[in-house]
């Protein structure tokens, strides 16, 4: 149940309530004619719009939730509510989601579905139910769901199916039970049965033996079959139950080696072509049987961590494997085999791909693959090689070779010769530091080279021979500190290059020259500066899309324009990274950074210390698309800044300080549909603001300190309201202010005495005045003398309160409120300050020290002036043109007129003539009737100046107490 908590009043004043409530009502009235729409989810988020059904995604998932939600649109195709703490699903759960098609519920606590849940979710197509706490699944579990085509239960503690649990599920095709406790295969034999079952994972389970009796007696169309992982003691096949089955993984069963093959004739298997014996516990002999079987069809054979797999026995096995004469892909990884010889191989002719990854291999023999006359892959990562292994020389037919994850250090001329045919070639995470020119001169054809995390400090002539056609570099992790000029210009096909991660500090002029067909540059996490950032360096790059040179140490001490611009060569550049500089950050983003870059979709510049932008900045950029300027230092923006960019679809503003949207007014947003402006110091949205933005889809305002007020009462309802926008998160805005609402939920506060019909206000006031002046007419004509007699009553009742009022303690704060401009900030610190609350001792109410923070500052002036004895106006020309200080001072003259109290003392910092004074008529008055000081333009009578103002702020607050001194004008 939601719970609402009234507004309380902010103060008791009769006239002060009245004038509030009346500017709140003239400013919110209007909110329920509402141009822009906007919806949210209490605990989720939507990818997609509600307008199209088929694309739209809820997001549920990490959510803490402990039930299901019901505020769910009906329309939804896509439900993720993943990796939260749900027990149980109710009947009720999912009514009217008809058009749901994926339902992802794993991760959870589910251990129990009532019957008929899910039946209402006719176009279910996926449903996702792992790792929960299943134990069993009962007749009318699956009840409704014709169309489930996949269904994932695995990691479940499911012991028993019923025999008609799975008989609903004609369309299913793919069913995964793995590690659960299943014992009996007979609850398998109702979903091997149905009419489009093409792949059964059965793994980690508990059954310890699998005959073809028990499961069917006619031919089924199961096309993979997972066994992983069993205690199977047999595997028994005594009639073609599987004449379709190509998949079978029967890795790590069987118990102390002892588990039995009997298979009645090889034609039952006749189809299988992937095979995975890893970890089995089987005799060689009957091993031998189970490759037997599969002999006319097998092509991809996994032999990984076999039990007590000594070398001797790894190559008894590869041999009858490559017997096989479809067999064309072999793994062999997590066996012990350490030294490979020509003969380890020799039966392998016919072999594409071999993998002997995680081997322990240290060693080869010279001709160790001379056999593989058919090879194209070749893996021997995560080993112990000191160097490249002579046996992979003149493998003409060889196309890619992973060498990753060892121990190499060196590398020679000859290291690769003849390998004409290479395309991909992975030597990443070795500890290579020098890579002579000649290395990669006969691979003609590589496409992908891959030297990441290694030593490599530099690269001379590294890419001068071969790698003509070298599409993909990858360097990353190394420790290179420069890039030279011409260091890459042989590389003329590269698109991909990869430098990040190294410790380059410097890069000479064309340092990329002859990358004519680079598509991405990352030069990101180096330590590169701005003196490396010229558009002499990035030159030679036509094609350039992607840019990164975040994490780097670019910084700028003013945004003053760069001659020549950085970029300006770069008329292709699609996407541009620069987030996150260290040290200071990039601290200021010159005003022609980005000159030269029309074809800009993408910057990403977070977290750059930046602190204001020009209004200019991005006028070279018409085609933005996408901008990220979040952590950043900005407090506030200029609505020009957007102007240039009238395409932006995506802004984030998050973490940026913001105290207001008001900057997104007449900014040309118009197809902007998303905007995060989270955890910045926001406390009202502008209706107006939005109402600029009329594309806008996904709105994320989490984290901001909201005003609780009628200043928010029209976003309440825009967000409660239709479907267009988005709010993500709108369930959890918190307030801030008031202090007595802190941290109540936005959507928890009673707003409703905010919303006003404004058609039936005009009514009602109509009516009344029109009512009202015939009323007044009549009464004056008819009932003159009674009238005048009444009105002088009321005045006597009036005057009555008054008298009793004066005798009321006053309970003021301050001494004096002190009303200035900005601009004579540093008389006020430097000579009113020190004299008046350190000499002559009274208590002062301040804007900088004495306003509460987050409060809208029209309260705090209010405040400020009804705590306060006195109110001291600074007068200068500056003062008479601030909004703010015309604020304060009608304020002050308001009580001043309204409780006739003398609370007002004028003090001149400048000559004004009185005709400049005509404009503020209420000032002109003040100053023909109260007390005003003028500050000595000579330096001289400052002492009678202190001292006429100290009298000033003794004088008692009735009219008849004023001091005879101080009347009229003192003029020093």
């Amino acid at each position: 149940m939601t719970v609402k908590v009234t507004m309380p009043g902010k103060r008791s004043g009769l006239t002060f309530s009245q004038l509030r409530l009346y500017l709140c009502f003239l400013m919110y009235c209007w909110v329920l004619a509402d141009p822009v729409c906007g919806y949210f989810l209490k605990n989720c988020t939507i990818r997609g719009n509600l307008s199209d059904p088929s694309n739209m995604k809820v997001l549920c998932y990490n959510r803490n939730l402990e039930v299901i939600p019901k505020d769910i649109p009906l329309k939804v195709s896509n439900l993720d509510l993943a990796m939260n703490k749900i027990s149980k699903i109710e009947k009720l759960d999912f009514t009217d989601l008809s058009n749901l098609k994926i339902l992802n519920m794993s991760i959870n606590q589910i251990s129990q579905v009532d019957d008929g849940a899910l039946g209402h979710l006719d176009a279910l197509q996926e449903l996702g139910l792992a790792h929960n706490r299943l134990t069993t699944l009962s007749d009318h579990l699956f009840q409704g769901l014709a169309n489930l085509s996949l269904l994932h239960l695995d990691n479940n503690l499911i012991a028993t199916i019923s025999s008609s649990s799975f008989q609903p599920l004609s369309s299913l095709k793919t069913v995964n039970l793995t590690k659960n406790n299943l014992y009996n295969m007979k609850v398998v034999q109702a979903i091997v049965q149905l009419p489009h079952l093409q792949e059964l994972y059965i793994g980690s389970n508990r059954f310890t033996s699998f005959q073809s009796q028990e499961i069917s007696n006619t031919s089924i169309e199961l096309r993979l079959l997972d066994l992983s992982r069993n205690p199977l003691e047999i595997f028994r096949i005594t009639a073609d139950v599987f004449p379709y089955l190509e998949v079978l993984d029967i890795a790590y069963c069987g118990q102390l080696g002892r588990m039995e093959w009997d298979v009645l004739n090889r034609s039952f298997l006749s189809n299988v072509n992937r095979l995975n014996l890893s970890g089995i516990e089987m005799s060689f002999e009957r091993m031998g049987m189970v490759l037997q079987t599969v002999n006319s069809s097998l092509v991809y054979l996994r032999l990984q961590d076999l039990v007590n797999g000594s070398r001797l026995k790894v190559k008894a096995l590869t041999d009858i494997a490559c017997h096989i004469p479809t067999l064309n892909v072999l793994r062999l990884e997590y066996n012990n085999i350490g030294n490979l010889s020509e003969e380890f191989v020799q039966s392998c002719k016919h072999m594409i791909e071999v993998d002997i990854s995680n081997t322990n291999l240290f060693q080869l023999s010279d001709f160790s693959f001379r056999p593989l006359e058919q090879i194209r892959t070749l893996k021997m990562g995560h080993n112990r090689l000191s160097s490249v292994p002579k046996a992979t020389r003149n493998l003409p037919t060889l196309t890619v070779l992973d060498l990753s994850f060892n121990i190499i250090n060196k590398l020679g001329c000859s290291d690769f010769s003849n390998l004409t045919g290479l395309t991909q070639l992975f030597l990443f995470h070795n500890q290579i530091s020098n890579v002579p020119g000649c290395v990669f001169q006969d691979l003609k054809e590589l496409r992908i080279l891959k030297l990441g995390s290694n030593k490599i400090l530099t690269l001379h002539d590294a890419f001068m021979n071969g790698l003509h056609k070298l599409e993909t570099l990858l360097m990353a992790g190394n420790k290179l500190s420069s890039i030279r000029k011409g260091e890459f210009k042989s590389l003329v096909s590269l698109k991909n290059l990869f430098l990040f991660d190294n410790q380059i500090a410097s890069m000479e002029d064309g340092a990329f020259e002859g990358l004519v067909n680079l598509t991405e540059l990352q030069l990101d996490s180096n330590k590169i500066t701005q003196t490396d950032i010229r558009n002499t360096v990035l030159t030679g790059l036509p094609l350039l899309r992607t840019l990164d040179i975040s994490c780097n140490y670019i910084t700028y001490v003013n945004d003053d324009k760069l001659d020549p611009p950085p970029f300006s060569h770069l008329t292709s550049l699609e996407n541009l990274r620069i987030f996150s500089q260290r040290h200071k950050g990039l601290s200021h983003l010159p005003i022609n950074f980005l000159e030269g870059l029309k074809s800009l979709l993408s910057f990403q510049a977070g977290s750059l210390n930046i602190k204001d932008l020009h209004p200019k900045t991005f006028i070279h950029t018409p085609r933005l698309w996408f901008l990220d300027i979040s952590k950043n230092e900005f407090t506030a923006l200029t609505p020009k800044l957007f102007h240039p960019t009238p395409r932006l679809n995506s802004l984030y503003l998050s973490k940026a300080r913001l105290q207001s949207l008001d900057f997104l007014i007449g900014a040309n947003l118009s197809r902007v549909t998303f905007l995060q402006v989270s955890k910045n110091d926001i406390t009202v949205v502008n209706e107006t603001v939005l109402q600029s933005l009329p594309a806008l889809t996904y709105l994320d305002m989490q984290d901001n300190p909201f005003t609780c007020g009628c200043s928010d009462a029209w976003f309440v309802q825009w967000m409660e309201s239709d479907n267009q926008t988005q709010v993500v998160g709108a369930g959890e805005f918190t307030c801030n202010y008031p202090a007595d609402l802190k941290d109540t939920k936005l959507l928890d506060v009673e707003l409703q005495f905010c919303t006003v019909d404004l058609g039936l206000y005009c009514y009602i006031s109509t009516t009344c005045l029109v009512l009202l002046t015939l009323v007044a007419s009549f009464a004056y004509h008819f009932l003159k003398w009674q009238v005048i007699y009444g009105y002088y009553l009321f005045l006597a009742f009036l005057y009555d309160t008054k008298q009793r009022k004066k005798h009321k303690p006053h309970g003021c704060q301050y001494d004096a409120f002190i009303s200035y401009n900005a601009h004579d900030e540093p008389w006020v610190l430097r000579e009113l300050l020190p004299e008046l609350e350190g000499k002559q001792g009274w208590k002062l109410c301040l804007h900088h020290r004495d306003f509460q923070p987050g409060k809208p500052i029209i309260d705090n002036i209010m405040d400020g002036i009804y705590r306060s004895r006195k109110t001291i106006c600074v007068i200068s020309h500056r003062y008479l043109e601030s909004e703010w200080c015309s604020r304060e001072i009608q304020v002050a003259s308001f009580r001043l007129f309204d409780e006739q109290k003398d609370v007002l003392i004028l003090v001149f910092l400048e000559e004004i003539p009185t005709h400049q004074l005509s404009p503020y008529h209420r000032m002109r008055k003040l100053v023909k009737r109260r007390t005003y000081l003028s500050w000595p333009r000579n330096g001289e009578h400052i002492v009678l100046f202190w001292q006429q103002l100290r009298l000033a702020l003794e004088t008692k607050d009735g009219p008849a107490e004023e001091n005879p001194i101080l009347s009229g004008v003192q003029a020093l």
